[in-house]
């Protein structure tokens, strides 16, 4: 049976680390982790057995505990196929539609650049799916790409995770929910699930942070919502130059996060 456990760590990025559970054999998971402590502690206090390392991609506040996990454990590395020359101490680069086990529960590969072009995000199909989603796709919004291209996001987005049942949850590697609702309200004032949905996340706290659904996303968050009519009103005013296609718009939106 799969279990997912949410870490917030409490440093200026906001990371989440997650363990990802098969509460049969009881092996784990380690995504990402910043902090390879904190990521011990809560394994060994619930009897978890970390077994394996994924990273989504190569920026250091996702590996920067690789080391210390594998040190301790003995356990492998698992990165993306695209980042050989960014991560250390890789056991296996993974590639789009490979898969990786955790007993009888499968993790499916999908690669999804943009944000960096080395970025991965993890699919388990079932009744309820999960999508951990890095820095691909966040609650109400995307990463950015500095190191990346925001076009580029915007195929990964809508050829991989559009597709998703709208019943997915959504587990991503940043607790910015709040802040990117903010931005959210800031272009699309009208939406009043928007004003809702922020006035809830204002009262939880990183340990009670809700739990988004593919379908609440496609609802709030303005990168996948390019056919609002208050959206592009908006952004046209700003980059009256701006051309038409859905794509257009999320580079745009994305353009104004970076300054917001």
């Amino acid at each position: 049976m799969l279990h997912i456990e949410r870490i917030p760590i409490l440093n200026a990025l906001k990371n989440y680390n997650y363990l990802i559970v098969n509460t049969d054999t009881r092996e784990a998971i380690v995504l990402d982790p910043t902090d390879a402590q904190r990521c011990r502690e809560v394994a060994e206090k619930n009897g978890w057995r970390i077994t394996q390392v994924v990273n989504t991609h190569e920026h250091i506040d996702h590996i920067c505990g690789n080391d210390e996990i594998i040190k301790h454990y003995g356990c492998t590395l698992n990165a993306p196929a695209t980042a050989k020359n960014s991560i250390a101490h890789v056991n296996r680069w993974l590639a789009h539609g490979d898969t990786v086990s955790l007993g009888s529960l499968t993790l499916r590969v999908l690669n999804t650049p943009g944000h960096t072009f080395s970025h991965i995000c993890l699919l388990i199909e079932g009744e309820t799916p999960v999508l951990l989603s890095g820095d691909t796709l966040f609650n109400a919004g995307v990463g950015h790409c500095y190191n990346g291209d925001a076009g580029v996001l915007f195929t990964s987005i809508q050829q991989f995770i559009l597709p998703l049942p709208d019943h997915t949850l959504v587990y991503p590697g940043h607790d910015y929910i709040e802040n990117n609702l903010a931005f959210a309200q800031s272009r699309e004032p009208d939406n009043t699930f928007i004003a809702e949905l922020l006035a809830q996340v204002k009262q939880q706290t990183p340990d009670t942070r809700t739990v988004t659904t593919l379908a609440i996303e496609k609802m709030m968050n303005p990168f996948l919502r390019p056919n609002s009519t208050s959206i592009r009103t908006k952004l046209l005013e700003t980059f009256p130059e701006m051309g038409r296609s859905d794509q257009d718009v999320f580079v745009h939106l994305r353009k104004l996060r970076d300054q917001w």
